[in-house]
């Protein structure tokens, strides 16, 4: 009967943290949004999001570390409990970077609209998937599915440097939209930070599945 109980905890925690992950997600669509939309209303949206993300961290950890504390769990439940402890971190985070790009989306509201040579929706659609893909890797315990989103960061990256040097084109082309510009440096940057916490979630998922610490393999082999 105890062990029956802890597995049923462990159920209860992994459903609270993909509710946390609906809300992470979320808060990721919403500021893109409001960032194209120019929707104040939707950044308001953003930042009751962040609060209910940040009590669903608290009581994520908390679960997690009572479930340590009593039932010193072994092997792979314990890679589990350790995994949920830090994917919930990359959860706030993202909802921190879906803040800071809410906190952009109200600096360009005070300045003039202007066409930026940045597809911004691209960039949160493919960092959206990313997330989901690393939710489903986790909800279905697929260590495979894990690695097709940590190959996925690459393609990111490269649309945020390519953002980078089109955008400082423009402030030397058109200094008189150096601060829409500079706004749509930091957003394509929030969206790369996104995309690298979901990459970090999966890497988490393949540490509770394999046992294994990858966090450094795709790096090494690009040196």
């Amino acid at each position: 009967m105890p062990r029956i109980h802890f597995h049923q905890q462990l159920a209860e925690l992994k459903d609270k943290l993909l509710a946390m992950a609906a809300l992470a997600q979320q808060a990721v669509e919403s500021a893109v949004e409001a960032y194209l939309r120019r929707d104040q209303s939707l950044c308001q949206y953003v930042k009751q999001n962040e609060t209910a993300i940040n009590t669903a961290q608290r009581e994520l950890d908390e679960m997690a570390y009572e479930l340590l504390a009593k039932e010193q769990p072994m092997a792979i439940d314990l890679r589990f409990i350790l995994a949920v402890i830090k994917i919930n971190g990359d959860l706030e985070r993202i909802g921190d970077q879906s803040m800071g790009i809410s906190r952009r989306t109200r600096d360009i509201l005070k300045s003039e609209p202007v066409e930026l040579p940045v597809d911004f929706e691209a960039m949160g659609e493919f960092a959206g998937r990313m997330i989901r893909t690393a939710i489903h890797a986790l909800l279905e315990g697929d260590a495979r599915l894990a690695d097709t989103v940590r190959e996925m960061d690459d393609e990111i990256d490269r649309m945020n440097r390519r953002a980078h040097a089109d955008l400082l084109k423009l402030i030397q082309e058109k200094p008189q939209y150096t601060q829409q510009a500079m706004n749509g440096l930091m957003v394509s940057r929030s969206l790369e930070r996104i995309a690298d916490h979901a990459s970090n979630i999966a890497t988490d998922v393949i540490f509770w599945i394999r046992g294994a610490d990858v966090r450094h393999q795709l790096s090494m082999s690009m040196d």
